[in-house]
């Protein structure tokens, strides 16, 4: 029974930076050299998303520290964000950061 637990630990500690980072990578390669551009707004809120809460999460990260959930919590966030099913970031960016550019003029 340990190993079946050290084994879900690693497979929990590969799934946060697959999920965040290698397979949106992936993607955004196989984006940029298609010939077709409909993924292009995806990828690029992606990772307009991805470095605002990477920074949000630098600024926050003492207090973070005392919430044991927030790590599966953004793991589950940033695959809503990531797969084509949800096409979460192209939502996120219409519905709040584009309004949010307006009202800054930018």
């Amino acid at each position: 029974m340990g190993k079946l637990w050290a084994l879900l630990g690693h497979l929990h500690s590969l799934a946060g930076p697959t999920i965040t980072l290698i397979y949106p990578l992936y993607a955004s390669v196989r984006t940029i050299e298609s010939a077709a551009k409909d993924n292009d707004e995806q990828w690029l809120a992606y990772w307009i998303l991805y470095t605002f809460l990477t920074l949000m999460e630098m600024v926050a990260g003492p207090i973070l520290y005392w919430f044991p959930l927030w790590y599966p919590i953004k793991v589950v966030f940033a695959a809503w964000l990531v797969l084509p099913q949800f096409m979460g970031a192209s939502f996120l960016y219409e519905k709040f950061v584009r309004e949010q550019l307006k009202k800054i003029g930018g």
